[in-house]
């Protein structure tokens, strides 16, 4: 007999009709809970099919208080700010609040690999996916990359291993932690949203708050937000770095990366590959491999599996591709290469990218602020770039108003910025300028809600603009 689920024959309010809400209204009805989804945005903007979720009852263009009416769980989607007044009521009356991931955690019956980080968790946690099915495991890959997993449930086996990417949105409701948790890094991000670094660090922490003494933690040491959280870690704890050869974990040493401490094989140190090998621009990517490698290698440390020995990693690792949006390259034409970084949302990420190139670069920044500074990342791009274009509307929170507000204090000269307004006249701007040699790259440094539903509709943009060259 199938055991009954704890939500059934309760109201259960869906706040946010976006990835998550949609799965979640699909996915709640089919164990018995009552369904009631709140969006701000109208039936018609959503291009709501309400036959898709017959079992959902629907309030839109606003948060009513009568959406709260017996609610016995409020489910928050990622994009909707937790100080909205109906959620503040929420809290008032004690209505519990939770969302996709938790829910998921919570049922799940195949070991979780859980990874954050304020950079490099998609292609982190794409890695990971890619190394665990090589080592001829069923992975299922989710969370905050990909589809959210709650609907498949009923497919997973325990057998499984699941590998989850989850944000600080989604952790900040959490009160479960998966098997095995990685933190890559933390910087200043999001702060428009969590208001503070120390909420914002506190919200990635629930990844390892709640785990267990059998659980592992793995955390960037060459990172010092991600190492200050090692009090936390409540079981084995692994590191990885480019610089300290860790004793449990994986590390580089001259050009070689190491995995040591597994539980497949000896403790001593093994080569995984050469750093030649990476097919991946960039040394921030050289930490998303070694993170990869530290964690898949400690499967066996914290769930019934086998880690995954070196040669397995090596082949994964040769045999990567690298995720759309980032560094990826779209096009080379009459000698200028053109780049897509999208996902850069955050100056810390564009930094990453400009690193990543010795090629005289034409740089693409924008979007909405978070609130984060840029005085580091214009300094440095003012080094790297041999011209950078800001595009975007004027605005208190537009990141080109503010990085526009900084090189006129630089007295940087018009022969090496230009001022655009759409990504459209950035790319013919950057046209115009580039020569032969050079690389193009749009890594904004801003969000993209301020002309595109997410940074993916930005970048797949970007490539249309490109390929009409």
């Amino acid at each position: 007999m199938t055991e009954r689920d704890k939500l059934a024959g309760k109201r259960v309010v869906v706040f946010g009709f976006g990835r998550q809400g949609k799965a979640l209204a699909r996915w709640l009805p089919t164990v018995g809970a009552e369904v009631a989804v709140t969006d701000i945005r109208s039936a018609k903007e959503l291009g709501l099919r309400r036959r898709d979720y017959p079992g959902a009852r629907f309030y839109l263009g606003g948060h009513p208080e009568r959406v709260l009416t017996g609610a016995r769980c409020i489910c928050v989607s990622g994009g909707v700010p937790l100080d909205t007044p109906v959620l503040k009521l929420a809290r008032e009356r004690g209505i519990p609040f939770s969302n996709d991931a938790q829910l998921f955690l919570e049922r799940c019956p195949a070991p979780v690999i859980g990874i954050t980080g304020s950079a490099g968790k998609t292609t982190t946690t794409a890695l990971v996916a890619s190394i665990v099915k090589r080592a001829g495991y069923k992975a299922w890959l989710g969370g905050n990359i990909g589809n959210p997993l709650i609907e498949e449930l009923p497919k997973i086996r325990a057998h499984d291993i699941v590998v989850l990417e989850l944000s600080s949105f989604q952790l900040e409701l959490m009160s479960a932690s998966p098997q095995v948790a990685a933190v890559l890094n933390l910087t200043p991000n999001h702060l428009d949203r969590h208001l503070s670094f120390e909420r914002y660090a506190s919200a990635k922490a629930n990844i390892l708050r709640h785990q267990r003494a059998s659980d592992v933690a793995v955390l960037g040491w060459d990172d010092a937000g991600s190492k200050a959280l090692e009090p936390l870690a409540q079981g084995e704890l692994l590191a990885f770095s480019r610089y300290e050869m860790t004793p449990d974990g994986a590390f580089m040493l001259g050009s070689r990366l190491l995995v040591a401490g597994s539980a497949s094989f000896d403790a001593s140190p093994h080569v995984v590959c050469e750093r030649e090998d990476i097919p991946l621009r960039g040394d921030h990517n050289v930490l998303n491999v070694l993170a990869a490698c530290a964690i898949t290698g400690s499967m066996g440390l914290a769930i019934d599996r086998p880690g995954v020995l070196p040669d397995v990693m090596r082949e994964a690792i040769r045999a990567f591709k690298p995720v759309a949006h980032r560094l990826e390259t779209v096009r080379a034409l009459n000698g200028v290469t053109w780049v897509n970084d999208s996902i850069a949302t955050a100056p810390e990420r564009t930094l990453a990218a400009l690193a990543s190139y010795d090629e005289p670069l034409v740089l693409l920044i924008g979007g909405a602020d978070k609130d984060l500074p840029w005085e580091t990342a214009i300094q440095f791009a003012l080094r790297k770039a041999r011209h950078i274009i800001v595009f975007g509307e004027d605005g208190e929170k537009q990141v080109s108003t503010k990085v526009m507000n900084l090189l006129a204090k630089m007295n940087v000269g018009a022969d090496q910025v230009s001022r655009e307004t759409t990504l459209a006249d950035a790319v013919k701007r950057a046209a115009q300028v580039a020569k032969s040699g050079d690389v193009v790259l749009l890594s904004p440094g801003g969000t993209s809600y301020d002309a595109y539903q997410d940074f993916a509709e930005r970048g797949e943009r970007f490539r249309q603009l490109v390929s009409q060259l």
